[in-house]
């Protein structure tokens, strides 16, 4: 990280952000030396308790046993959607940016409940009951989010499939969470190319006996294949179902989702993440973070398939009745100023995407940039991979006019939420750096003889105390979940990761 270089905070935006520095100090210095105090304060800011929970939390790192927020009684969906409706069912709760620039949708928290609501029915008509698990895999379009809002709705577990893996990948997957329907669509657009999301599920399906319902959304209004009994068409399904549908009412630690690691590291891993304390740090993270506030257009131009995009496209925003943009296509289609005249086109605020993404528009140069306004960008994010110092002057220079703090997020999809990262009007920048820790995370970095580095230095990077959306187990296999992440260094969270810290603290 170049230590020359520091991007000092704004005064307006010190001024005005949700957390200053003096505020994330003391809020820090609560979260970890009174942590009970900290999170009751937090969870009941954030989470509507259909029963408040007792207890704070049981952790046992040497036996990866973590539960928050114990006998908290919730549901996400009512969450995400039910509890805005009273104030806000006519504010837009999704934006919807197709794959060609002319499609797009506004979608209400009304629209959004009753989407939510007939889906959530039609799984439990075909036998989808609390803790089954439901995969999902789909194209980025509002189904997509309907679906896993209508599994936590009615308490199934569901496991979101990326819509650009392969028959053989989507096979394992149903096979390793023993999935009992998948909710799927004709055909996903990427770019201006199809991908045949059927055919694909039905090659996945020869080997899945135990899956019975598959339920297909009419994209492109393709041929594909029909399976009397098994396949069902979403639209006919919906329409002929009430709007009203009780949610199941989940224990804080009940399953929320299931999500696979890529499986660089032999088989795919099922990380499972919980309710409550999911859903707590994935809002908690996305308004400090973000400096999210109400009325603002946020965009991460992550995929449902990701961890990033349950995280920051579906839950923490709508968790804060928030509006968040969801985009079909890619950055640089039908030209590389896509992302650019998407900001200007539906006046995005915040906006949080991958150093890939950046290095490739960098790339194309600065003309598909300059030739859009971009003038209501008030923030930038990063996410995915550490983002290399040119291209973070690249994003704040031209992207941002050097007028927009960028929040360079590190974090994993065991850890559900921001690990270390910037609070923008808390904390100077510094390119190349994710600066300090999240509240409630206290990270260390350990020498090769495993001993805790002090000071400025480098190393494994570890986290020392559990936090509300950390990992719960590896799907069915939790002997792995210990052994990935808890029994190389015992007493601490191993991240896989190194880091380094400089003499402010910055990681």
């Amino acid at each position: 990280m170049s230590d020359s270089v520091v991007y000092s905070v704004a005064e307006n935006l010190s001024a005005n952000a949700w957390v200053d520095k003096k505020k994330y100090q003391s809020m820090y210095r609560q979260s970890i030396e009174d942590p009970n105090s900290f999170w009751k304060e937090q969870s009941y800011l954030f989470i509507h308790w259909h029963k408040p929970w007792k207890s704070l939390n049981e952790v046992e790192f040497k036996t990866a046993e973590t539960s928050w927020f114990i006998d908290g009684k919730l549901n996400v969906a009512v969450n995400c959607i039910d509890r805005h409706l009273e104030k806000n069912a006519n504010t837009t709760a999704i934006i919807w940016e197709g794959d060609e620039p002319e499609n797009d949708e506004n979608i209400t928290y009304s629209e959004l409940h009753e989407q939510v609501s007939r889906l959530g029915n039609v799984l439990r008509q075909r036998g989808i009951k609390k803790g089954d698990r439901v995969c999902i895999y789909m194209p980025m379009i509002p189904e997509a989010a309907y679906a896993m809002l209508a599994c936590a709705r009615i308490g199934a577990v569901h496991s979101v499939v990326f819509g650009g893996f392969s028959p053989e990948a989507l096979k394992d997957r149903i096979l390793d969470s023993n999935c009992s329907l998948i909710i799927t669509a004709d055909e996903g657009v990427r770019g201006g190319k199809k991908i045949p999301l059927k055919a694909n599920t039905d090659i996945a399906l020869k080997s899945c006996p135990n899956l019975h319902s598959c339920i297909v959304v009419n994209h492109t209004s393709s041929a594909i294949d029909w399976h009397e009994g098994r396949d069902v068409n979403y639209q006919q399904a919906i329409d002929a179902v009430s709007a009203d549908c009780e949610p199941e009412i989940m224990d804080s630690e009940d399953p929320l989702f299931i999500l696979y690691t890529s499986g660089s590291t032999g088989k795919p891993k099922g990380v499972v993440h919980t309710t409550a304390g999911y859903l707590l740090m994935s809002a908690m993270t996305h308004k400090y973070t973000f400096d999210y506030k109400m009325g603002d257009i946020y965009w991460c131009t992550a995929d449902v398939g990701w961890i990033t995009g349950h995280s920051y496209i579906l839950y923490g925003p709508l968790c804060n009745g928030g509006t968040t943009l969801m985009f079909e296509g890619v950055p640089t289609y039908p030209d590389p100023s896509r992302f650019w005249q998407i900001i200007d086109k539906h006046q995005v605020n915040q906006f949080y995407t991958a150093p890939t993404a950046i290095r490739a528009l960098m790339g194309a140069g600065d003309d598909f940039v300059n030739k859009t306004s971009r003038s209501s960008l008030k923030l930038l994010g990063t996410v995915g991979e550490p983002i290399n110092p040119e291209a973070w002057d690249w994003y704040y220079r031209v992207v941002g006019e050097s007028r927009c703090p960028i929040v360079d997020t590190w974090w994993q999809t065991e850890t559900g939420a921001h690990m270390l990262t910037p609070l923008p009007g808390a904390m100077a920048l510094k390119p190349g750096s994710a600066t300090l820790p999240f509240f409630g995370i206290e990270p260390a970095i350990l020498n090769p003889e495993g001993k805790e580095v002090d000071g400025a230095g480098e190393g494994l990077l570890m986290i020392k105390k559990s936090w509300p959306s950390q990992i719960r187990t590896v799907f069915n296999d939790h002997q792995r979940c210990i052994d990935t992440y808890f029994s190389a260094y015992p007493g601490y969270y191993f991240t896989g990761d190194g880091a380094r810290r400089d003499e402010d603290g910055y990681y």
